[in-house]
């Protein structure tokens, strides 16, 4: 199994040099060779301001985390995404830099962590999920306390029996 990710990981970074080579070249046939090259190093400087700057306040936040003993996971994939795309933003390539910049501009932070997220858990096994927030219609809007000695019932529906297996 380690193999065939590992072979995917490469596959998957071939494709994005060979892609990035495709766009570089579409860029010097639009505006020459010296202006792309401009371009390459105008973004990695642009790509080195903003990660010093989106980096000190990202810093600055878990910092203001760990002080107020609050948990920082949102402040911690801020840190995670600020430095991703800042390494996207300093190396040469103009699809990284657009994938960077979405990653450290604080406005479509958000839209890359959301993506992120959906992305690795619809890749997880069901049961390594995190917890299940479950809403009974029945129970929705009672704001009565239940007492302690109530029977617990919960309503749902079993989808996969004892061994694993989905029911039929």
């Amino acid at each position: 199994m380690r193999d065939a990710v590992g072979r995917r990981v490469r596959v998957a970074a071939g494709l994005l040099i060979l892609a990035e080579l495709a766009v570089f070249v579409l860029v010097v046939n639009w505006i020459g060779v010296g202006l792309t090259i401009l371009a390459t190093l105008t973004t990695s400087a642009l790509g080195f301001a903003l990660l010093g700057r989106q980096g000190t306040k990202a810093l600055a936040e878990l910092r203001d985390r760990a002080r107020s003993r609050r948990p920082a996971g949102r402040e911690l994939g801020d840190a995670g995404l600020v430095a991703a795309g800042g390494l996207l933003m300093v190396l040469p390539g103009f699809l990284g830099d657009v994938v960077g910049l979405l990653c450290l501009l604080p406005v479509t932070r958000g839209l890359v962590r959301g993506v992120l997220t959906r992305l690795v858990l619809t890749r997880l096994p069901d049961r390594m999920r995190g917890p299940v927030r479950v809403e009974s219609v029945r129970t929705a809007g009672v704001g009565s306390r239940v007492p302690d000695d109530a029977p617990l019932v919960i309503e749902g529906e079993i989808v996969r029996g004892p061994d694993g297996r989905p029911l039929t």
